[in-house]
């Protein structure tokens, strides 16, 4: 357990109807007696006691219940107290610092979360899962982090690790007893080993862009001329009028970012500004960055408008998407067609094309299916790599079971196999927190917000 006890708001900023502060440490109790009108030191774990905050004054702050969590059943698995007072940001500033004057120290950047895992409560796997949960999009991405953070991933790698440590110590006793004569038959089986192992390390690791959209979105830029319809297409996705719609070119002079969901799948769409040329200093920053976007994103739906024939500004578009993963919306299909979809493939062969109206809603479903597909089937209930620290450990581990089994074709000792066996525990020993350097933990927390 940690010396100090920290302190901290644990409820969002701005006014609320009930608003935290959570203290975590040997003495937290002791401290949040010091400031409340009622004795707290005897008082039953996990029972509520309702009563009064005073400041050293003996004048009463606010009204409050104490919620006191003894270790090590608590979140940090340390002595926990929450104040649950009310939710105005002026009364939860007096009470947090009423705090520190009885001995508490400022939490830094999930301290509390930090805490978990250093006590033992959480693996790295699951401790970043916390992250996740308090940053779902979506309800699918929600329920991708809810099983991180129960520990599905843990126990997939623990899972892989155990039976890499089998091998390793099948290895270790053939070296010890070698009169035995077992070395062949031991890596037979070593090699089949970690052949079934390589197999679930590559699932993982398949994984990963998933992972990767589900946490942070399909980062997606919408393009066009103006007029064709890009805003009226971001208020589709968000449901509401999120973008200004006007019959007036360069409504839209910088990018408007909005996260969306479409069938599970959290989208960041962004709306840029009409790609055309412009006189105006400002309309031209935006169309500056509506390229950039364009450059950048993941994912394009690029715009073309079937009521007006192409001309030199769909020709920017055109230069845009080459070798780009782009989808092709050809908009207001309710007006006389002028352009068809034959003369937009001629431009983009192998670009698949959609018709659609935003404003009567054909072709939408469509839209929607296409979006589905490119991102892919998602099986929410599967293990993923959570980011690039994740995915860069696995692949290490990946490479050391590879060189183990090379190093058995090439009959280069029984005693080699077990090196390369240890070096990829190592690396799967830092994915779960085991052994990990504090340089690491103090970069993954900074990520936490202050209060988690």
């Amino acid at each position: 357990m940690n010396e100090d006890t920290i302190s901290a708001i644990a409820t969002a900023a701005g006014n609320a109807g009930v608003g935290i502060v959570r203290l975590s440490g040997a003495d937290s109790i002791k401290i949040a007696e010091k400031i409340f009108d009622k004795p707290l030191t005897q008082v039953e774990d996990r029972k509520i006691i309702f009563g009064h905050v005073k400041n050293f004054s003996g004048e009463i702050v606010d009204e409050a219940i104490v919620l006191i969590m003894r270790a090590p059943k608590s979140y940090t698995k340390e002595n926990v107290v929450e104040l649950q007072c009310h939710g105005g940001s002026v009364v939860l500033r007096e009470i947090l610092k009423l705090t520190f004057e009885a001995g508490a120290r400022p939490a830094e950047r999930g301290e509390f979360t930090k805490r978990a895992f250093l006590n033992g409560r959480l693996d790295l796997t699951q401790a970043q899962a916390v992250l996740d949960v308090i940053q779902a999009k979506t309800s699918a991405a929600l329920t991708v982090a809810q099983n991180q953070l129960a520990g599905k991933t843990s126990k997939t790698i623990h899972e892989i690790r155990q039976a890499i440590l089998n091998s390793a110590a099948h290895i270790e006793a053939t070296i010890d007893f070698p009169e035995d004569d077992l070395d062949d038959v031991t890596l037979t089986e070593v090699d089949k080993n970690i052949s079934a192992q390589l197999e679930k390390l590559d699932a993982l690791l398949k994984n990963q862009t998933a992972g990767k959209i589900l946490r942070e979105g399909l980062e997606t830029a919408i393009i066009g001329k103006p007029n064709v319809g890009k805003s009226s297409l971001l208020n589709f996705f968000a449901k509401t009028e999120r973008a200004i719609v006007t019959d007036i070119p360069g409504t839209t002079r910088d990018s408007i970012e909005e996260f969306v969901n479409v069938g599970g799948i959290p989208l960041k769409i962004i709306d840029t500004a009409g790609i055309r040329n412009s006189n105006d200093a400002v309309e031209k920053i935006g169309i500056a960055r509506a390229k950039d976007c364009a450059m950048r994103a993941e994912f394009i739906l690029a715009l073309f408008d079937s009521s007006r024939p192409l001309d030199d500004e769909d020709e920017e578009i055109f230069k845009l998407l080459p070798e780009r993963d782009a989808l092709i919306l050809l908009t207001k299909i309710d007006l006389p067609k002028v352009t068809t979809a034959e003369e937009i493939a001629k431009k983009i062969p192998a670009a698949q094309i959609i018709e659609l109206s935003l404003k009567s809603g054909a072709g939408t479903e469509n839209l929607l299916s296409a979006i589905k597909k490119r991102v892919g089937v998602i099986d929410f209930e599967m293990s993923f790599v959570r980011d690039e620290r994740e995915a860069n450990l696995l692949r290490r581990a990946v490479k050391h079971l590879r060189e183990a089994q090379e190093t058995i074709r090439l009959n280069f000792g029984i005693d080699f196999v077990s090196i390369d066996l240890r070096a990829a525990l190592e690396c799967l020993s830092e994915l779960t927190g085991e052994h990990v350097g504090e340089d690491v933990i103090n970069e993954i927390f900074s990520k936490f917000c202050i209060g988690k």
